[in-house]
This record gives structure tokens, C-alpha cells and sequence, in this order.
């Protein structure tokens, strides 16, 4: 018997959606005051590398009477690059708290704050003599990165159609990648790459933080997040008719009081009850894989020291800036790829050919590392793997794991999830960008095979556990987890060994009954 028809009413719900300004206007605005400077302060400490470490030096010199010395300035200098990620760990753990109270966007509105006062640390830091004062806002800025890396895709996801979640889920993705190229581009020596200028160059994530406090407060807050947690169905309402650009949204009220309904009898859980609920295990698993792989990839080491990395393999250093600048355009291209394909693909091609590409990429760094002492060409198949890296990066892992924690998780468990997601994720970006540069030592171009196991393993588990999610209702990606968890669970009673003959055989009920069935 064929599946059976959907209803007048199914027909009508599962309609596409078409994009409407104020959707594509919070998109941007939330991105680009928030995704943009993630990207920005993960790649600003890479072109001022030297001029800093100079700073740190003379500063020491004058304070104690003599300069640091080759190891405890490399220990300095990755603290800085560090700290940011240790100041988002930090700002990830109070997610939960944050968008319960004040909401979505509430809670991006207020975070906002911190960036000027992590601005005017890093800006004042030279006049000031103060190296403190630039780790002090590195790890501020880590903080609000900490904090929108887990709301902004919330906020999207939950005021997204579900025809549109892929494609707007995926433009913070892009904002990231042109925060990389806007540092890589004002870090070249005839803009704020020289060392009277570094300070400014820190400073300037002001600006968009400023557009994003004046402006995103007018827009609405999440729908889902009115009706479900704060069951306010009128604000809720007006506000799908703001972002739907239509005035008839029963058929969305609908589907989020299905959910609401569903959930009746749950609160929102905390991180230790999200732990302990085997019925989201294989939702939990899914999330720390793919954020923990996401870092451990490499990408941050690429991104921290792409200028040491493009040294190593021999590019004139007049060439480095160029050439890093030039790795930034190609990465706004793939994510703009990865963006408008994503809701024709689905999200499992572009995380598993993303994660691949990047694992091949690794290991061709290190091959040609290895072999351009005797191969002097072999440099530029080291620049070329390194934009595969960035690139394979931002067509799919670069977003995906963020959208897929909105998607995997119905609304009582989602801060939760986003909480494990994030810190995980800031946890796995601190320790590569402290450790790599004592790993680079240490190891020398084999550290990059650690890179390419990570890729190709967590592209095999997306492969094999995650299902697509692609189109698709919160709901639905529930009964698809639900379904597959009892499917595991029947898996030992359906087959098991028996003896045959003195030998091992496996035996199935489901085939013997499929056997009988045809005789």
C-alpha cells in the first residue's frame, strides 16, 4: 500500500515560502554585527603578529630590564591569539540563561555592549604601555563571540520558514568569511598593517557592533520563542506577519502550537538534564562530533597563523600579505556556494564534501612540505592545499553545525544543546590555537595528519548517524531520530548468533519470517 495523500491543509503548509525583506534584513543586520566580528578577530592578530610580539618586548624591557626570551614570548603572543577562544567558552555557558530571560534578540542586542568596552582596551593599549589591556578585550571579544555564536543561529532558525532555514542558517557563515577577508584586506602594509597602526586595527570591530545596537532592537523577536516559552500568541503572531509579509499565519501558529503541545508537560532542560535524556542521545552525540570536528579540522590554525604557515613554505614574505589577502576572496566564494546550494543539496553533501576536501587538502600540506626542499614548485601546492582547506571549510562546516543544532533539537532542548555545541566548540578552538604553534615545533609538517584523521572521521559519522534534515519540521527531525533509536534498540533481538552445524550462523527473525513468508 502506497504512502498515503497528503491533505488540502498538509499541501498548504508544506508550500514554499518566499523571502521576504525583513527576513533578509535580520539576516544581514544580525550577521553582520555579530558573525562578521567572530570572523574579523579570529584572523586580526595574524598580519600584526610581529609588530605585537615587538610591543610585548619593548614593554617587557622597559617594566623589568630585560626582553622576554624566544619561548615565553611565543607563550605570550599564543595567549593572546588564545584567549579569544577561552573568553568564548566562557560567554557560552550562560546561553541558556540569556534567551530565556531576555529572549533571542534581546540577548544579542545586550552583548553587543561588550564589544566597545573590549574595543577601547585594545585601542588604548600602546598609549597605556599595556599588553594586558589587549589580552584583557581579546578575551571580551571572545566572550560576545561566545554568546551570538549559539543565539544568531538560534534566532534564524527559529524565525525562518522551513523552505528558507538552510539558506538563511548559512549567510552568517558568510559574514564570518568576509570578517577573515576584511582583516586580511585592512592588514596589508598600505592600510593598518604597519606598526604605528595595529592598535586601530584591533579597535575597529566597534563599528559594526555600534549598527547592530542601533538598529536590531526594532526588529521582532523570535515567534517560537513568544508562543512556545512565553505563550504570548499575539506578539507572536504580529510578529510572523512582520517577517512572512503576509497576514494570514495560522497554518505557522498551527504548527508551532503542534510543537508547544508536544512539550506541555517539559520545561526548558538544563545541560545536565539534556545529558541524561537518552531520548536525544544520538542528538547529543551528533552535536559535539560535528562542532568538536569543526575546530579540531584545523581551520583555526589556519586562520590564527596563515602568514607563519605561508613562511614555512617558502613564499617570499613581501608576497605573504597578498597572498593571504587573495585565500580570503576564494573563502567568500565558497561560502556564497554553500549558500545557495544548500537548500538543493541538503546539508549532509556539503558537511561531508566539506570535511573530505579538507582532510585531503591536510595531508597534501604535508606532503608538500615535506618534499619542497627537493621539489621547489611544491610551495605553491602548499598554498593551494591551504586555500582548499579554507575553502572546503566554508562550503559547508563552517555553518552546518550551527544550523544543524537548531534542527536536531525541539525548543525545550535547544539552549541546552547550543550550550554543549559552544562550549565544545570554544574548547576545541582554544587548545588548537595554544597548541598549535608547539605542535608546528614539535612535529613540523606531519602535525597536519592530526588535521586530516579529525575531517575524514567526522565526515564518516555524518555519513553514517545524521540524518538530512533538509525541508523539513522541527517535529519531523524528532520522529526521524525517534525511529532510528528504535531501530537500534530491536537490532539485537532481530539478529544473533546461533550454532549451525557446530559452527557460528547469524540468525534474523526478520528473515525467517520473510523466508516463510514466501514459502
Amino acid at each position: 500500500m502506497g504512502p498515503a495523500e497528503p491533505s488540502k491543509g498538509c499541501r498548504s503548509h508544506d508550500a514554499a515560502k518566499p523571502l521576504t525583506f525583513p527576513l533578509l534584513s535580520v539576516t544581514l543586520l544580525a550577521s553582520f554585527g555579530s558573525s562578521m566580528l567572530y570572523g574579523y578577530n579570529l584572523a586580526v592578530v595574524n598580519s600584526p603578529a610581529v609588530h605585537i610580539k615587538a610591543f610585548y618586548n619593548i614593554t617587557w624591557t622597559k617594566r623589568y630590564g630585560q626582553g622576554l626570551s624566544p619561548g615565553l614570548l611565543t607563550l605570550m603572543y599564543s595567549l593572546t591569539v588564545s584567549v579569544f577562544a577561552l573568553g568564548g567558552l566562557v560567554g557560552s555557558l550562560p546561553v541558556g540563561v540569556l534567551v530565556t530571560r531576555y529572549g533571542r534578540n534581546g540577548t544579542l542586542v545586550r552583548s553587543t555592549l561588550l564589544v566597545f568596552l573590549a574595543s577601547a582596551l585594545m585601542g588604548f593599549s600602546r598609549a597605556l604601555a599595556s599588553p594586558e589591556m589587549i589580552i584583557t578585550g581579546r578575551f571580551i571579544t571572545g566572550i560576545h563571540s561566545g554568546v551570538w555564536l549559539s543565539v544568531v543561529p538560534m534566532y534564524l532558525g527559529e524565525i525562518a520558514p522551513k523552505n528558507l532555514r538552510g539558506f538563511l542558517g548559512l549567510v552568517p557563515s558568510i559574514f564570518i568569511c568576509l570578517g577573515v577577508f576584511s582583516a586580511q584586506l585592512l592588514g596589508l602594509p598600505e592600510l593598518l598593517g604597519e606598526d604605528g597602526h595595529w592598535p586601530l586595527f584591533l579597535s575597529v570591530v566597534a563599528i559594526p557592533a555600534a549598527l547592530q545596537l542601533l538598529l536590531l532592537r526594532w526588529f521582532p523577536e523570535s515567534p517560537r520563542y513568544l508562543l512556545i516559552e512565553k505563550n504570548d500568541v499575539r506578539s507572536a503572531t504580529q510578529a510572523l506577519r512582520w517577517f512572512l509579509g503576509k497576514q494570514d499565519v495560522r497554518e505557522v501558529v498551527e504548527e508551532m502550537r503542534e510543537e508547544q503541545q508536544s512539550l506541555s508537560s517539559v520545561q526548558t532542560v538544563s545541560v545536565r538534564q539534556l545529558l541524561q535524556d537518552h531520548t536525544v542521545r544520538w542528538q547529543v552525540l551528533s552535536v559535539v562530533v560535528i562542532n568538536v570536528g569543526m575546530q579540531l579540522s584545523g581551520i583555526d590554525a589556519i586562520w590564527f597563523y596563515t602568514n607563519t604557515i605561508f613562511e614555512n613554505a617558502g613564499i617570499p614574505a613581501p608576497e605573504i600579505p597578498y597572498t593571504t589577502v587573495a585565500t580570503g576572496a576564494i573563502e567568500v566564494i565558497a561560502g556564497l556556494i554553500g549558500c545557495f546550494t544548500i537548500e538543493r543539496l541538503g546539508r549532509r553533501p556539503l558537511i561531508i564534501v566539506g570535511f573530505c576536501f579538507m582532510g585531503i587538502c591536510s595531508l597534501g600540506i604535508t606532503i608538500s612540505l615535506v618534499l619542497q626542499t627537493a621539489v621547489p614548485w611544491m610551495r605553491y601546492i602548499s598554498v593551494a592545499c591551504v586555500i582548499g582547506i579554507i575553502a572546503g571549510f566554508c562550503i559547508g562546516p563552517a555553518g552546518v553545525p550551527f544550523l544543524m543544532t537548531a534542527e536536531l533539537f525541539k525548543q525545550s532542548h535547544r539552549p541546552a544543546a547550543y550550550i554543549v555545541g559552544g562550549s565544545l566548540n570554544w574548547l576545541s578552538n582554544f587548545t588548537v590555537g595554544f597548541v598549535f604553534p608547539f605542535l608546528q615545533m614539535s612535529a613540523g609538517a606531519f602535525c597536519y595528519l592530526v588535521f586530516c584523521g579529525v575531517c575524514l572521521l567526522v565526515a564518516l559519522y555524518v555519513h553514517a548517524i545524521i540524518p538530512e534534515t533538509k525541508n523539513k519540521t522541527f517535529v519531523e527531525i524528532s520522529h526521524i531520530f525517534a525511529s532510528r533509536r528504535a531501530f537500534l534498540a530491536r537490532t539485537p533481538d532481530l539478529v544473533h548468533m546461533s550454532k549451525l552445524h557446530g559452527y557460528g550462523a547469524l540468525e534474523s527473525s526478520s528473515l525467517e519470517d520473510s523466508g516463510s513468508s514466501q514459502a
